[in-house]
């Protein structure tokens, strides 16, 4: 397809881009994928180009993938702390001479770079639901360049294509393909739902026949819901949702338990922000965890997946998550899925702020 419509455009959610447009995402990240690992340069694609990151949470991957990206891209990575700079706030949340309306910094980093990428969720929107997904969105309102999303409260896009191209990757198909997404047990309940609604969104887009398992407390944004169930029935395949942890996982192809906050956690109008009810109902399922056994009940070649970090011993075993050096049988492709940020990321730059292939 043409790709002149890409430029210039957010990358907020999988939502507001089309299977075709996706696919071409992922095309476009195979060829870099490829390109990379043949030691062929591409640094004219996003050459002296300026991508300005704003993390009000800690990373790794995302911030090492997106640097690395635009190194090899040919253009240059802006770490921005907001507790180093004037931070970026919402109207009605500012302080004097700590924070700068972000209208204002949107358009002040529109003027000196080409893409603005923001992290966000959790206790720097105090635990709000959506509301770090509003503060994005205004970014995007006021800058003239892309503003891409590296995870807020409600999506987590970059995940989600380096999901998919994974599963990709190891099956060649989509069509037939069981992926299972699931709720596991992590001691901390502060985890927001981005990544398993990014995961859903992407596995129904693509024609997966697609599980979302869970415990009643750990329910996901209904909206989500409904458009993974529209993904489903536009693909003539299915989307299910169980509370059964022990048989979601039969002949699975793709594996993914992770933790989520339950919904209570959430400040009102979504949830009752109550902490202890959270806690307590988390502690309640101790016994939702990855293991050996449980992989062996999928598909014979499936494969695990996680965004990591994981929280070895309590959402997954050892033996599960580092089962990587197998040519055949079920294996964990986790540090895969991890390298495949750098990939879908940089296909996404490049369509997005002006690069050509």
């Amino acid at each position: 397809m043409r790709t002149d419509s890409f430029k210039g455009r957010d990358f907020i959610t999988l939502l507001e881009w089309s299977k075709e447009e996706v696919e071409t995402i992922l095309d476009c990240a195979r060829d870099l994928k490829r390109r990379y690992a043949m030691g062929e340069l591409h640094d004219h694609l996003l050459r002296a180009k300026t991508l300005f990151m704003i993390f009000y949470n800690q990373s790794l991957r995302t911030r090492n993938s997106f640097e690395a990206g635009m190194t090899q891209l040919g253009g240059h990575a802006h770490y921005l702390d907001p507790e180093k700079i004037y931070t970026p706030a919402m109207e009605g949340k500012e302080v004097a001479y700590s924070t700068e309306r972000v209208s204002d910094v949107a358009r002040v980093l529109s003027r000196m770079g080409d893409g603005i990428a923001i992290r966000c969720y959790g206790d720097p929107v105090d635990w709000v639901y959506g509301a770090a997904n509003t503060l994005i969105r205004e970014f995007a309102r006021w800058a003239d360049i892309p503003v891409l999303n590296m995870e807020d409260d409600k999506y987590h896009p970059f995940q989600a294509l380096a999901d998919i191209l994974t599963t990709w990757e190891r099956f060649g198909t989509f069509k037939g393909i069981k992926f299972v997404m699931s709720w596991a047990y992590s001691p901390s309940i502060h985890k927001p739902r981005a990544v398993p609604q990014s995961a859903i969104i992407a596995a129904t887009m693509m024609g997966c026949d697609t599980v979302l398992c869970h415990p009643p407390e750990f329910e996901l944004d209904p909206e989500v819901i409904a458009a993974c169930q529209a993904n489903a029935q536009m693909n003539n395949a299915s989307f299910t949702i169980t509370h059964d942890f022990e048989s979601a996982f039969k002949d699975a192809h793709v594996v993914y338990p992770k933790a989520w906050a339950p919904k209570c956690l959430f400040k009102p109008p979504v949830g009752e922000g109550d902490e202890q009810k959270a806690k307590a109902i988390n502690e309640s399922y101790k016994h939702w965890k990855m293991t050996r056994r449980l992989m062996e009940t999928a598909d014979h070649e499936a494969i695990y997946l996680h965004c990591l970090p994981a929280d070895r011993g309590w959402e997954v075993d050892n033996d599960v998550i580092d089962h990587t050096d197998v040519l055949r049988g079920w294996r964990s492709a986790v540090y895969e899925q991890a390298e495949n940020r750098l990939h879908v990321q940089k296909a996404v730059m490049t369509l997005t702020m002006g690069g050509r292939l």
